[in-house]
């Protein structure tokens, strides 16, 4: 029995899945919420939000992510980042996963990945659970009923929480395994339940593919001016660094929170929803995520909720620090109906310092850029990878190292040549921490950071005075209007002068061994961009 808008053309069996007893395709929100209810796999919230848990994985496991090594791909994989898995591996895996779906219920829905045509990836994401299927067709961008009539997926993902692997028969790490197949277009997801697996699957995959094309991937958020496409901002960052509480700005108009391609006709929103952390979310500081959560067919995972009001606690962490809420871009008001915009003309690289050295905003060079491009420092937040309980201080290069496919370089080039081009502001906004390292000093003020990067986008922090930070060479702000000025230099914030002094020559040293793999393939330009001792 086969229900919903579907190709007969196109029927599973054509990618091996055969012995089913139902297969769904394409619901919409309603009905995905229904079955998923029906099925035990949730329950509906206060406002008619999905209620969801994601069991043992709370997060992401990029341990147990592979890339299958076939001859296509073998000369241009960054392999020192991506784990290599035989491609006989991946046929027993994928022969396995097929034999245990047979005479249950799969869920199918037929998206799209990348808002502009021209370079937009057709995805079909095959899934157990009926409310992967509802985040997933929140997270990518809708076809209409024609659109659909005609599909035919570029890629396929196939996702069985319910099937473990085996190490030993299966070539992976453990019982969890997320691989990619380039030559066979497929990706294979077993013994997870969370859900951003999906997406980050389909950005990895845009990651190798679109800068063959010309077209540079990259993990940020986007907003413009209200009634200027053209004045573009993008900001930089791995999660929990602020992507999508900076870009969400009412004054602007959001392009996307998370993942975007700029080619030479501007930039794309491979997306068409948002993935929200909600722990501490606030209908005063965030008021229009905040709203979502209250919002039907919202998808509400990992928040702890009172059984009989089924209303949510935004501070019990008690299940884990990275609870979020997953909704369509429609869900803001302020968002951009197409995901299309012109070309940048800021650069924002969000850090979480987990240290306490780095100042709230920085403005950099163009060499500068290129420099804490590939470095990505910043710190992993509690939860958002399997394992972190605290900040981690991390160097995640492109400012998201998990997701990429080829060498650093490759999309250091091509964001190099884009600045140069397009003659774009660069700044470096740090969220963590002031006045002390993390257990010491107190997260950046929101309120503050957000008054900082307005001035930066106005293009009134050009005409603020600025100093030479001592140890990174980049330039600080002394003052600006509606921050305190203490603030801005990071050094006054702690009680003890010498020991910020000393952190900060601990931190220049990290970046300056990290960076010691990128040096070869940098110019001196930028080489000389390394921090030193304060």
């Amino acid at each position: 029995m086969e229900i919903g808008i579907v190709n007969p053309a196109l029927r599973l069996d054509a990618q091996g899945i055969t012995g089913l007893s139902r297969v769904w395709y394409n619901l919409g929100e309603a009905a995905l919420m229904q079955e998923a209810v029906r099925r035990g796999e949730g329950d509906i919230g206060r406002g008619g939000v999905f209620l969801c848990r994601t069991g043992r994985h709370t997060g992401r496991s990029p341990q147990d992510k592979f890339i299958v090594r076939e001859p296509s791909v073998e000369p241009h994989v960054w392999w020192e980042n991506n784990r290599p898995m035989a491609p006989e591996a991946f046929d027993r895996l994928h022969r396995d996963m097929l034999a245990h779906l047979e005479g249950g219920e799969l869920f199918v829905q037929d998206l799209h990945a990348g808002a502009d045509p021209a370079y937009r990836l057709n995805v079909r994401v095959i899934t157990e659970l009926a409310w992967h299927g509802l985040f997933i067709r929140h997270l990518l961008r809708r076809p209409d009923r024609e659109e659909l009539a005609g599909f035919v997926p570029d890629f396929t993902i196939i996702n069985c929480p319910s099937f473990k692997a085996d190490p030993a028969r299966h070539g992976c790490r453990t019982e969890t395994v997320i691989a990619i197949s380039f030559e066979k277009r497929l990706i294979l997801v077993a013994d997870t339940s969370y859900a951003g697996e999906n997406k980050k699957s389909v950005f990895s995959v845009l990651n190798y593919l679109l800068p063959e094309k010309g077209v540079m991937p990259m993990h940020c958020s986007a907003n413009h001016a209200r009634g200027n496409p053209d004045d573009v901002a993008v900001f930089f960052g791995l999660s929990g660094t602020g992507k999508t509480t900076l870009s969400a700005d009412p004054a602007r108009v959001l392009i996307g929170d998370d993942e975007h391609g700029w080619s030479d006709r501007g930039i794309f929103n491979f997306e068409g929803g948002c993935y929200a952390k909600t722990l501490g979310l606030s209908a005063e500081a965030e008021p229009e995520i905040h709203a979502t959560t209250s919002r039907f067919a919202t998808v509400i995972e990992n928040m702890v909720y009172d059984p009989v009001t089924r209303e949510l606690d935004f501070e019990d962490d008690s299940l884990t620090q990275n609870m979020r809420c997953a909704y369509p871009l429609e869900a803001i008001g302020n968002a951009s109906p197409t995901g299309l915009a012109g070309h940048p003309r800021h650069i924002v690289m969000l850090t979480c310092d987990a240290f306490g050295v780095l100042p709230p905003i920085a403005r950099l060079t163009p060499a500068q850029a290129m420099y804490h491009f590939l470095s990505g420092f910043t710190s992993k937040v509690a939860g958002t990878e399997k394992g972190v309980t605290e900040p981690e201080p991390t160097f995640s290069t492109c400012f998201g190292a998990p997701f990429m496919p080829r060498r650093p370089e490759v999309y250091g080039a091509l964001l190099r040549d884009r600045i140069a081009r397009h003659g774009v502001s660069c700044w470096l906004v740090n969220t963590g921490w002031t006045g002390g390292a993390y257990g010491t000093g107190r997260r950046m003020p929101i309120q503050a950071t957000r008054a900082l990067l307005a001035a930066a986008l106005d293009g009134s922090l050009e005409r603020a005075s600025f100093r030479r930070d001592r140890a990174f060479g980049f330039e600080v702000p002394t003052a600006v209007p509606g921050v305190d000025s203490a603030l801005l230099d990071p050094r006054s914030t702690w009680a003890d002068p010498a020991a910020y002094d000393a952190q900060a020559a601990r931190l220049a040293a990290m970046f300056t061994r990290n960076f010691e793999q990128y040096a070869p393939h940098v110019g001196e330009d930028v080489r000389a961009c390394a921090p030193r001792a304060a």
